[in-house]
């Protein structure tokens, strides 16, 4: 059977976009390309090294928009940086707030398309879910996402600047003179937004080194998850390029359910999968790899899959989040019940496994996982043709 998955990007990234002027966008660029961009423009090679820090913590620790603000540069510096840069985010389109507290942005990037970034307030954490692509190559059956066809890879500066974004809407950036707040609004970062990670690795590696700077936004490496459907030649590289915590968007424990609910695995099936994550670099019990599992009714939820999947699993460090399926219109799946979730994870937990059922967040919203989708591309298809598009029987 030949692959329907591709097994590589075919996809544009466009390049960063030039506003009037043609001024170079900072938000995004790794310290290495805005030191080379800073000489670019006329800094003297000796003074580059402190020019670029000096701006690095205005733009990422302060949240500072305007060079005329950044006041331990000279004022014909800072005219410099106006004349061949500007710092520039996403446009937020709309916001939603959930009755829960999650917040759902709606996000305006170039060239018009949109993305979804979700926040989700909880006790003893804040996790921003962002999104690395526009739409998604990878129409896993229940994943609404999945429903909207993949229009392009975002780049570095699109990536980092929906955190930025967030950040600026919960007005989480410090006060030059006040005392330092140790709590952080947004404490971890998941990209398990729209897309497929892996198929944008570059950017989306870059993105998170500016976001991992501890001279900037500082969020620590294991406070980042990335989630992959199983783009297997890329996984060693997150380990030691980007070097975040990685989950896998698993979903079944038989090669025939997972070829329908991820079309991904006809490429690299699951025995090709879990070879891959049991050589991941730095797996230990305090770096485990996470296993999401949406719960289907009458599709993967028995215990016997309950079972496999536990032989599945062994010598890997794991845990696994159970998802009980959030519903859209028009989606050829129902959600299994709270009796058949509960068992299915006793079963896990049993086995030595953390087994946490994922609370449904932002529900009312369409801000739960796998409900993100793009308002202009969000054209209603009948339930009986996204089954069909999915390889179901609908009645």
């Amino acid at each position: 059977m030949t692959p329907t998955a591709p097994i590589t990007q075919d996809v544009l990234t466009l390049p960063r976009k030039l506003p009037e002027g043609g001024l170079t966008n900072i938000v995004g660029l790794t310290r290495d390309q805005l030191r080379d961009a800073l000489i670019a423009a006329g800094t003297p090679d000796k003074q580059a090294k402190m020019r670029l820090g000096q701006i690095w913590q205005w733009v990422y620790h302060w949240g500072v928009r305007d060079f005329a603000a950044m006041t331990n540069l000279a004022k014909d510096y800072r005219a410099l940086l106006a004349h061949h840069f500007t710092i520039e985010l996403p446009e937020v389109v709309s916001k939603q707030v959930s009755t829960d507290g999650t917040r759902k942005y709606l996000v305006r990037i170039a060239g018009g398309h949109e993305v979804e970034v979700v926040y989700i307030p909880e006790t003893d954490r804040g996790t921003l879910c962002i999104s690395s692509q526009v739409g998604c190559t990878l129409t896993c059956s229940f994943c609404h996402t999945g429903t909207q066809k993949l229009v392009r890879n975002l780049t570095a500066g699109e990536i980092v600047g929906q955190v930025m974004l967030a950040r600026d809407d919960l007005d989480e950036w410090p006060v030059q003179g006040a005392p330092k707040i140790e709590t952080r609004l947004i404490s971890n970062i998941v990209l398990m937004g729209m897309g497929e990670p892996l198929y944008n690795f570059d950017n989306v590696r870059d993105a998170m080194k500016v976001v991992m700077d501890n001279e900037g936004i500082a969020l620590g490496r294991r406070r980042i998850t990335l989630s992959t459907s199983g783009v297997v030649p890329e996984i060693a590289r997150t380990a030691t390029e980007i070097g975040c915590l990685l989950a896998v968007s698993f979903h079944a424990t038989t090669d025939a359910v997972r070829d329908q609910l991820v079309p991904i695995n006809k490429r690299w099936n699951i025995a090709t999968l879990l070879d891959a994550l049991r050589d991941y670099p730095g797996l230990s019990n305090s770096e485990r790899i996470t296993f999401e599992y949406v719960m289907l009714d009458g599709v993967n939820d028995t215990k016997e899959d309950a079972h496999r999947l536990v032989e599945l699993l062994r010598g890997i460090p794991a845990k696994v989040n159970l998802i009980p399926f959030n519903e859209w219109p028009g989606a050829p799946y129902k959600r299994s019940s709270g009796n058949r979730i509960h068992a299915f994870a006793d079963i896990i937990y049993q086995a030595g496994y953390a087994s946490p059922i994922r609370t449904p967040r932002g529900e009312d919203i369409m801000a739960a996982c796998g409900q993100l989708k793009s308002a202009t591309e969000r054209a209603r298809k009948s339930s009986r043709a996204i089954a069909a598009e999915a390889g179901l029987a609908h009645g």
